[in-house]
């Protein structure tokens, strides 16, 4: 299985990058990981709605260039569809069985995903109704893609 992290933004903080390429070298056996970062557009404090989509736009037009048409992509978002890692897990595993072997996450920035790459996307799914740093996503989101290729081979696993 071939596996992109599309996310917007560059990743500065140590310890976040430390624990992602942990969860990179624990994938390896399972599956080819990357991530590829896009450049997010500056976005002051107070914008106007027309400046948000603006930015989402731009930011979702990058997004859409790293992805091919065999892509399956998920959409981190927070009114997407909520599953258990159990159910994480079946969901890769069927797409595994039904020959989509070429999976995209995509992580937006700080002010969200634009409709295009909704439009793409095949599964809006959430990990909370909370909001987490996008870059911190990251990290959650291979530590949840282990935890499922775990469950799906019977293999032990933090509960």
């Amino acid at each position: 299985m071939n596996i992109s992290i599309i996310a917007v933004g560059k990743l500065k903080e140590k310890y976040l990058k430390q624990g992602i390429e942990e969860y990179l070298k624990r994938l390896g056996p399972y599956a080819k990981v990357e991530i590829k970062e896009v450049a997010d557009e500056k976005a002051p404090e107070n914008m106007s709605e027309a400046e948000i989509q603006k930015v989402k736009r731009k930011e979702g037009e990058r997004i859409l260039s790293n992805i091919t048409q065999d892509t399956y992509v998920i959409t981190l978002e927070i009114d997407g569809k909520m599953l258990t890692s159990e159910q994480f897990a079946a969901k890769l595993d069927e797409l595994a069985t039904y020959g989509k072997s070429k999976i995209a996450f995509v992580i937006g920035g700080s002010v969200g995903i634009s409709e295009d790459v909704q439009k793409r996307s095949n599964l809006a799914l959430s990990f909370s109704k909370m909001t987490f740093p996008h870059q911190l996503m990251r990290m959650i989101l291979l530590e949840q893609v282990y935890r499922a290729f775990r469950i799906i081979r019977n293999e032990p696993y933090h509960k």
